[in-house]
């Protein structure tokens, strides 16, 4: 692993990617492939945002990401 790795600027990568997903185009396809690119955007929303999410750290040179799936309450 390179000594120049900060783990935040990668979050920040996959929150770009996130966006950059809610701003695709959607290619000019009908019926089934349609239905199928958008599932994928939805997937790819998904993962890259909860990436996004993450709190990271280097511990050890083990990077650790924790994510809260925990369902937010409303207080």
């Amino acid at each position: 692993m390179a000594d120049g790795f900060n783990p935040q600027e990668m979050i920040d990568r996959f929150r770009e990617r996130a966006e950059a997903v809610k701003k695709r185009n959607l290619p000019a396809v009908g019926g089934e492939e349609r239905r199928l690119f958008i599932e994928q955007a939805e997937r790819d929303f998904m993962d890259f945002s909860i990436i996004a999410d993450a709190s990271p750290n280097v511990e050890n040179g083990i990077l650790n990401l924790v994510i809260d799936l925990r369902p937010t309450t409303d207080s």
